[in-house]
């Protein structure tokens, strides 16, 4: 199978399977999402989930933000790791929001990777759900699985996310990209499938003999 056939399979297989795709981080507005999205770095969406009340309880919007004590914030966001760095960029941020920004998130990629904390991955994500703007945030996650497929033989993700906007439409990207983790969580984890159990590798890769090793980004 080639790689433009294993790509229209994926897209079509995912399709069947997650017509639907909400976004997994709970969130009211985008000021929210950029948060969530933020604290999510090496950290689960469920946990963010968790934590996340309650800090919007303090603060749903940057204006507010800015005046929560900056230790409220770090005991709040505590759970999902890398506290320090995180309650500091969600504290600078907001300042910045208020500052620059008239307190409203940033409809620009290049303007969202310039706030504290806020990499390629993050913004991307809020462009593409919160703003609706094409584009195909890849993780680890996704680059592991890409690499699996046969979709890339990138060894980052930026690499990775090139070759993956390359071959599916654009218009497929910001539904495909959370259709791509949902599959993973479920069928082709790191522990469920070693690129010969799930549906989509033995159908890309019938005849694959060993576990796959996904080059680490």
């Amino acid at each position: 199978m080639l790689k433009k056939q294993r790509a229209e399979f994926i897209l079509q297989r995912l399709e069947e399977l997650y017509p639907e795709t909400p976004v997994p981080l709970d969130h009211r507005n985008n000021f929210e999402l950029l948060v969530a999205v933020l604290l999510s770095a090496q950290c689960t969406d469920e946990r963010v989930n968790k934590v996340t009340p309650a800090l919007f309880a303090e603060a749903d919007n940057p204006f507010d933000m800015q005046q929560v004590p900056l230790d409220t914030i770090y005991q709040i966001v505590r759970p999902c790791g890398l506290a320090p760095q995180k309650s500091s960029a969600i504290s600078n941020l907001s300042r910045i929001l208020v500052e620059q920004y008239d307190g409203e998130v940033p409809d620009s990629l290049e303007a969202l990777e310039t706030l504290p904390g806020v990499g390629h991955k993050t913004a991307s994500v809020v462009m593409s759900q919160g703003f609706g703007h094409p584009a195909f945030p890849v993780d680890t996650h996704i680059h592991r699985l890409a690499q699996r497929w046969g979709l890339t033989k990138g060894k980052n993700v930026s690499h990775t996310e090139r070759d993956l906007k390359k071959l599916f439409p654009k218009e497929s990207w910001n539904k495909l990209h959370l259709q791509i983790i949902f599959y993973g969580r479920e069928f082709c984890s790191a522990r469920g499938c070693d690129g010969r159990v799930c549906d989509i590798c033995t159908t890309c890769y019938p005849n694959r003999k060993t576990p796959f090793k996904a080059h680490k980004p």
